[in-house]
């Protein structure tokens, strides 16, 4: 329900800052000047998913759940669901209009190999997908992140 209420949220201040910049291209800097938003046109003009921010993002959340500890099999699943969570509620107050999917795997460092791969039909022109990776000397962390805009 909080993400609803996010969203909605930016709906609206896109439809107001929209609503208050019709014909008048001077009044959009007084709006705060929303990012991806034509004024007067009634349509979201470009709307990008950032790799790098999002990357940024995700290592913080995975350094701040599982960083300087070693790999505890009753601990995973909580370790999982937290830096899936963390992850999302980050990329959400970010305040742009995407769905967010958050996939996270833990595995253990036993020499076996891990290997995955995700496949998307959408938008390239505004959707994205950003997977990191991160490791200690016990465990590895395989974060994926997949962004869908949402149209205003």
């Amino acid at each position: 329900m909080t993400n609803l209420r996010c969203w909605l949220t930016h709906r609206d201040a896109v439809v107001s800052y929209l609503e208050a910049a019709e014909g008048d291209e001077e009044s959009a800097g007084e709006h705060g000047g929303l990012e991806g938003v034509s004024p007067g046109s009634g349509t979201v003009a470009c709307v990008i998913f950032n790799v790098d921010e999002t990357n940024i993002t995700v290592k913080e959340c995975i350094e701040g759940v599982i960083g300087g500890t070693d790999y505890d099999q009753s601990k995973v699943n909580q370790w999982t669901a937290s830096i899936v969570e963390h992850s999302l509620t980050h990329l959400v107050k970010q305040g742009r209009p995407f769905k967010f999917i958050v996939n996270c795997s833990i595995m253990q460092k036993t020499g076996a190999g891990l290997h995955t791969a995700n496949s998307c039909y959408w938008d390239t022109a505004t959707d994205g997908s950003c997977t990191v990776r991160w490791e200690n000397r016990t465990m590895y962390c395989v974060v994926s992140v997949f962004a869908v805009a949402v149209a205003l």
